[in-house]
């Protein structure tokens, strides 16, 4: 443990929640996993990819000896074709809340956190016919033509870049008549308000992560991710859930001889650099109050 993160640790108390959230390869689960040694209290996931139970590797989730070191909930528990969203992470968690025991969430997904600690808006789920027509729309027509049916409100709000956000809000718009921007703004009060945890956020410079990532993908695969995309490929579509592991895309292409492993590992790098930078861009748009801490001393 460094002296940073040993001086972290003891400025929280032992009976309070603790958020830990932060870009991916930052290090965030390793801090979870000295708090839980030191202080107690059971590690819960946050991160909407490692619920899923076929992509171990290579979506980091913490291995079998961290696993018996603490207590870990919400990890690899979801089949990788089953839809999961932040409301099904949000009704596996709310019993926790209610337990004796003390919660550590850890992740990287900062929509799970906001939902969590600002309150989430009850929107009645997307019947699969809506769903089908959005697909066929965007695939048809393009993202602006889903975005020029959006409200007001709701295109001023979300992230017209993402075509996942647009979706969800043309999906919410057509099924329920009400703007997603409405929906969120009759939002019910939060299961566990900032203001009773101690929330921490890593705020990890491009400099430090990126050869963080670099080496993390070449450990993936001398850990074993090609054999892992090896046992996934006879049941692999890129459409389900799961699929969004990064990198997964790019094994399961080399395994099919369209791309050699270097081009994958390079291909899955960048991937996550960009994903990290987009991780970075959120969490400090949204989580200016949390207690910044820089990684590279916190783990030294």
């Amino acid at each position: 443990m460094s002296s940073i993160s040993a001086e972290l640790i003891r400025q929280i108390d032992p009976a309070r929640p603790v958020l830990i959230a932060g870009p991916t390869a930052s290090g965030k689960s390793a801090l979870a996993l000295e708090i839980a040694e030191t202080q107690g209290g059971v590690i819960v996931n946050a991160d909407a990819i490692q619920v899923f139970d076929d992509w171990r590797i290579l979506t980091a989730r913490p291995p079998a000896e961290d696993e018996a070191r603490a207590k870990h909930l919400l990890y690899g528990h979801i089949p990788g074709h089953q839809d999961y969203s932040v409301g099904h992470w949000l009704r596996e968690i709310t019993p926790l809340l209610n337990s004796p025991e003390r919660l550590i969430i850890v992740g990287g997904t900062g929509l799970y956190f906001t939902a969590l600690t600002q309150g989430l808006a009850d929107i009645p789920p997307t019947p699969a016919q809506v769903r089908a027509e959005c697909e066929a729309q965007l695939s048809s027509q393009g993202l602006a033509s889903l975005i020029a049916d959006l409200d007001p409100a709701s295109r001023d709000r979300i992230d017209l870049q993402n075509p996942a956000r647009v979706s969800r809000a043309w999906e919410v718009l057509r099924s329920t008549g009400r703007g997603i921007a409405d929906w969120q703004d009759n939002t019910p009060p939060p299961l566990l308000p900032l203001d009773q945890t101690f929330p921490i956020l890593f705020d990890a410079p491009k400099d430090w992560l990126t050869p963080r990532i670099e080496r993390r993908f070449d450990l993936m695969i001398a850990q074993g991710a090609l054999n892992e995309a090896r046992a996934n490929l006879d049941t692999w579509h890129p459409k389900l859930p799961s699929a969004k592991a990064i990198g997964a895309t790019e094994l399961i292409a080399h395994l099919r001889g369209e791309i050699s492993l270097e081009e994958a590992c390079t291909r899955a790098t960048i991937l996550t650099r960009q994903f990290a930078k987009r991780q970075r861009t959120w969490f400090n748009a949204r989580m200016k109050s949390w207690t910044k801490v820089s990684p590279q001393d916190a783990i030294a």
